[in-house]
């Protein structure tokens, strides 16, 4: 069930970057509530899964959930340049997430 929450805390992290961006500097009101909301969940789902995850382990995963979510949307709907280089370091990010999660004694 922990990894099922910090699965969820992760994709809401990429919610609120991506909400961040529609907000254009908390200046539009509806994507400005979505992003603070995103936030308050991302958060809330870690705090939970910690209970039963290691603290280092459960961060770095949901840190790379989010930065990997956030580079691929970005690439995606905001039209970032898509290289080999940022790519590659993608990959290495999902690499690094696989690999806590492999390494977890949870």
């Amino acid at each position: 069930m922990a990894w099922a929450l910090l699965l969820l805390a992760g994709l809401f992290e990429v919610a609120w970057s991506i909400g961040m961006k529609f907000s254009e500097g908390f200046t539009r009101l509806w994507p400005s509530l979505f992003t603070v909301a995103g936030i308050a969940v991302s958060m809330g789902l870690l705090s939970l899964a910690v209970r039963q995850l290691p603290i280092g382990t459960a961060y770095g995963i949901w840190v790379g959930i989010g930065a990997v979510g956030t580079a691929v949307l970005g690439m995606v709907l905001f039209h970032e340049p898509v290289t080999a280089a940022r790519v590659f370091f993608v990959c290495l990010l999902v690499a690094a997430v696989v690999g806590l999660e492999a390494t977890s004694s949870h």
